[in-house]
């Protein structure tokens, strides 16, 4: 790995503790049970969620259930690691890294095309929907742009990004057949079936392998870019 610039671990920490911040929030509101005006919450497995901090456990796995939320854990895990081990390089950590670009570029991308239109945006998802559609990706985006870290990228991290989100996939769907209820309507089994489901996730996981290979892309062009500034600046 090359030498962390300076600021990166702070950029790097700023953006975990943006990402953690809003997970633990929306964690503790579900738990409360805050969220209300909105989308009914799923049931849990007695098919519906007692009042109080009797039914917390069954809200937070309600929460848990969201791409959403997947996807700010593993920006606050990996851009944590990062802060704290800057000069760090394994495999399942270069992966880790993808996954929170491709899956934070996801989850803003669908908000903006899918969600924010149906989104009511009552009491509190005021400040936690934006927070975690729009300030996290919009972080994460930048912080990597600016301190990388670079060469961290290759056809085998893009596939081994697949892993976390095949993961989501499969608790989403288990979840699912023992609360008959999922968090999104295009994935919703009971109304459309296995077949459409399945060709909606198909579709999604294409895109986010287009997604992890446009960051490739980008990174090759970010490092030619460095490559050309010392022999510029060298002179003939």
């Amino acid at each position: 790995m090359e030498r962390t610039s300076p600021g990166a671990r702070a950029a790097f920490a700023l953006n975990a503790a943006l990402a953690w911040a809003g997970v633990i929030l929306v964690l503790v509101l579900s738990a409360l049970c805050q969220f209300t005006g909105g989308p009914e919450p799923l049931p849990n497995l007695y098919g519906h969620h007692p009042a109080g901090l009797a039914g917390a456990l069954s809200r937070v796995a309600d929460t848990l259930s969201y791409f959403t939320t997947w996807s700010n854990i593993v920006v606050a895990v990996a851009l944590t690691l990062l802060a704290a081990q800057p000069h760090v390089d394994t495999g399942w950590r270069r992966v880790l890294r993808l996954d929170s670009l491709l899956m934070i570029t996801v989850t803003a991308i669908v908000y903006a095309v899918l969600l924010s239109p149906l989104d009511p945006r009552i009491g509190w998802s005021k400040l936690t929907n934006p927070w975690q559609h729009i300030v996290v990706p919009a972080v994460t985006v930048v912080v990597w742009l600016i301190w990388g870290p670079r060469r961290w990228i290759t056809g085998r991290t893009v596939l081994g990004a697949m892993l976390i989100p095949l993961l989501w996939v499969a608790w989403m769907l288990a979840r699912g057949e023992v609360v008959d209820a999922y968090p999104y309507g295009f994935v919703d089994v009971i109304s459309l079936g296995y077949g459409p489901v399945f060709t909606t996730i198909g579709a999604i996981l294409l895109f986010g392998l287009a997604v992890a290979a446009f960051y490739w892309g980008v990174e090759r062009v970010l490092i030619a870019v460095a490559q050309r500034r010392p022999m510029a600046s060298a002179g003939p």
